[in-house]
């Protein structure tokens, strides 16, 4: 049996917790607030769950999602992610994580600012660009004709690999957008984010009642394709 680690347990880091038990792994859960704070939800997921500290999530995932506040990006802890493949679901809401002067300056990406502060994980970009609605709405089976596809983007062919069974697992087909500087590609007010898998979009965002609608492969690569940089 697999396990999937979470750092970070909000919308985002639920979400992929109940689609890896529904996809019967293992799921060790972790937040900020203590292990504690998750009992919860814990208990909603059932005995394929647990939680813990996020050095314990980290050392017991065969993934691990890291779902923080890009702000708090410093705060994941680094020698127990050594060798792991590392999920960076992160974004950059300045008015939320302050101004970082390199992504303002477009010489960098979020994601390989969390792989400088884990210089022996593995890091791919992965579900930051959907909906934390649409991502437990749009979870299709292998081969369903309706089944939604996610960009992904990593300096590492393996890490990858391992990503996109990871998304195939939980009801998703993956996308190879590139490499980590590359991941700019699906980032926040781009084509590829959110919008593609809105029933009714609303310019580059939605409504949080918007019901979802699936995004194939071609249509994800048609949206990658057309995302601009200033």
């Amino acid at each position: 049996m697999s396990t999937l680690g979470l750092i970070g347990s909000g919308h985002i880091g639920s979400t992929l917790a109940r689609l890896g038990v529904a996809a019967g792994l293992d799921v060790v859960l972790s937040n900020s607030r203590g292990p504690e704070t998750l009992a919860g939800l814990v208990a909603e997921l059932g005995p394929r769950a647990r939680a813990a500290t996020p050095a314990e999530a980290a050392a017991a995932g065969d993934w691990v999602v890291v779902t923080v506040p890009l702000k708090n990006y410093r705060q994941v802890p680094v020698a127990p992610l050594a060798g792991k493949v590392v999920l960076d679901t992160g974004n950059y809401y300045p008015e939320r994580d302050g101004r970082i002067a390199e992504l303002d300056a477009e010489k960098t990406t979020t994601s390989e600012l969390l792989q400088r502060h884990l210089p022996d994980a593995r890091v791919v970009k992965a579900f930051n660009n959907i909906y934390y609605g649409h991502l437990a709405a749009l979870a299709r089976p292998s081969g369903a004709s309706d089944r939604s596809a996610l960009p992904i983007a990593g300096d590492d062919q393996d890490a990858k690999a391992a990503a996109t069974r990871l998304l195939d697992l939980l009801g998703y087909d993956a996308v190879d957008a590139g490499p980590l500087a590359d991941s700019w590609r699906f980032q926040r007010d781009t084509p590829a984010y959110v919008v593609p898998y809105a029933k009714n979009p609303q310019g580059l965002g939605i409504s949080a009642d918007d019901p979802g609608t699936s995004a194939d492969t071609a249509t994800l690569r048609a949206a990658l394709a057309a995302a601009r940089r200033d």
